[in-house]
């Protein structure tokens, strides 16, 4: 230590610390690096900064080393070669809109969208001047003729995250790639895991990583994952206008939880079949919306496309039945906890009015719609929950 150091007071010392860690220390867990301002050596490091290079350190808003390994390993998960977080699933799908969409532009989205996606069309097309339209998601190579010299993007959604259609994602890709339209999917169902959404002609997929990726059900999360560079960087730019950024801490429980995912959503998988299957037996529902059903909507594309089903499908309950019945059935339940999301050890359980979802086309069900999602509970524990809640029904 040097002689004028050693003349500093102590709270000048306590904030510039003489540490001297010692170096070579691994272990399995990505460190922690907190960071608003990140420093730098010199003026000629700082100036020489390119913004478009992920691995340069600029702010800590932009980027810390462990928020920058969870991105690189979700690209990895998907085939791509970018990846953008931010601080929910949402936030992910206003990075696609605002950095790709203006006023004037066209957008397409899916009748079974996510609800809040819907409503952020509507937004868009209320106050930016963006045209919103809806369009069947099982209408396939049918798109080309909804897409006008003003179209800029398409999202699509498959399976739909209640109504589980599953979209010939190929089909609607290959017409927009024909007409150079760019293509987001919210992949957040199968979590990168059981559709590779690149392979299939898509653009852009969104994760809400809130979900499987988290396993916990106590992170908000996203994700923008893409493999052309210019696109990337286009979202990116938007990212950092908007001043998006997410916390080095998240980043690092996403980071704990990602080897366990796919074993953790195989299990999910298993048991949501067999439930979905043995409620298909059931009197008391009409339908099970569930793809790996052969009479699920798109079953055949799932077939093709899709690797896996995770924990979330749906059942329609008889019409005799009404709301108010269902919703008893619904807070019956011991196992089933009432809310949203998915993709965390507790299994869940949400009615929905679907009639009043939909602008494209007549719903063809009329009973009442439940969405189940799966957890890692044993699954005859959950089939008998679910078989007390019938009881009530009356």
């Amino acid at each position: 230590m040097t002689q004028s150091k050693l003349k500093r007071a102590l709270q000048t010392r306590i904030v510039h610390p003489e540490d001297k860690l010692t170096p070579g220390f691994e272990s399995f867990s990505m460190p922690v690096t907190r960071a608003s301002t990140v420093v730098f050596p010199d003026l000629a490091t700082m100036r020489a900064l390119d913004w478009k290079n992920d691995a340069q350190w600029r702010y800590g808003l932009h980027a810390t080393p462990t928020s920058l390994a969870l991105a690189q390993r979700l690209a990895a998960i998907e085939g791509g070669n970018h990846a953008l977080l931010q601080p929910s699933g949402l936030s992910s799908i206003s990075n696609v809109y605002f950095g790709l969409v203006k006023a004037g532009d066209d957008v397409l989205i899916p009748d079974n969208v996510y609800s809040p996606n819907r409503d952020h069309g509507d937004w868009l097309a209320r106050d930016f001047g963006v045209t919103a339209r809806y369009y069947d998601p099982m209408i396939g190579a049918g798109i080309a003729d909804l897409i006008r010299p003003n179209t800029r993007l398409i999202w699509l959604e498959a399976p739909g995250s209640v109504t589980m259609e599953v979209s010939d994602v190929p089909a609607i890709t290959a017409a927009a790639r024909a007409r150079n339209v760019v293509t987001a999917i919210d992949n957040t169902w199968s979590a990168g895991l059981a559709f590779r959404p690149f392979e299939h002609g898509v653009d852009i997929s969104v994760q809400a990583l809130t979900k499987y990726q988290s396993g916990g059900g106590d992170v908000l999360m996203g994700a923008t994952i893409t493999v052309d560079r210019e696109l990337h960087l286009k979202l990116k730019a938007a990212r950092m206008r908007m001043g998006i950024g997410v916390s080095s801490d998240d980043c690092s429980l996403i980071l704990r939880s990602l080897p366990t995912m796919q074993v953790r959503f195989q299990q999910h998988d298993r048991s949501a079949l067999a439930l979905a299957q043995w409620l298909k037996t059931r009197p008391e529902i009409a339908a099970v919306l569930h793809p790996a059903i052969a009479d699920c909507p798109g079953h055949e594309f799932f077939k093709r496309d899709f690797t896996g089903a995770g924990g979330l499908f749906s059942v329609v309950f008889d019409a005799r039945y009404s709301a108010a019945k269902i919703d008893r059935f619904c807070e019956s339940l011991e196992l089933f906890a009432i809310g949203w999301s998915w993709g965390g050890a507790h299994s869940l359980v949400m009615p929905y009015d679907i009639a009043s979802m939909r602008t494209e086309g007549e719903w063809p069900h009329r009973g009442t719609l439940v969405r189940f999602y799966v957890g890692l509970e044993e699954e005859a524990d959950l089939r008998a929950d679910i078989e007390r809640g019938f009881a009530t029904l009356g």
